[in-house]
């Protein structure tokens, strides 16, 4: 069972997922987390983690993951957290997009830089990535 918690595309790769004829065979359930408050009530997103990292963190897109795994009945959940523009900063570009990937007691994490190739573009990209990580992850090696 698979589950998502998505900040940047808004529910895109939950939208993705259950585009597949019979994708209620597999997928739980997809958080929407905009908002950091959303983050900590609904994935348990700890205050300390936004104020020390940000958002747009491995730290975040590791703890959403996990909170998406505890909060679910999925054995995988994806994260996304990122900047899809227009804007960003310095320190944080746009297109600039933090992944996780939980499951049993391990979570991965990992950023992409996409660039500044245009909100719906960095949005698909992401989509697109993150259902390449849970595909690798459930593909026998």
């Amino acid at each position: 069972m698979l589950a998502t918690a998505e900040s940047c595309t808004g529910g895109l790769i939950a939208g993705a997922i259950t585009e597949v004829p019979g994708s209620s065979d597999v997928f739980d359930r997809g958080f929407v987390t905009y908002s950091n408050a959303a983050k900590r009530e609904m994935l348990g997103v700890e205050n300390q983690t936004l104020e020390a990292h940000g958002a747009v963190s491995e730290e975040v897109a590791a703890e959403m993951a996990k909170g998406a795994l505890a909060r679910s009945e999925a054995t995988l959940a994806v994260s996304v957290t990122g900047i899809a523009g227009p804007g960003g900063s310095e320190h944080k570009p746009e297109g600039r997009v933090c992944f996780g990937l939980a499951w049993d007691q391990f979570v991965i994490t990992e950023t992409v830089e996409f660039g500044a190739i245009g909100r719906s573009a960095v949005r698909q990209a992401t989509v697109n990535r993150a259902l390449r990580l849970m595909i690798a992850k459930l593909s026998p090696q």
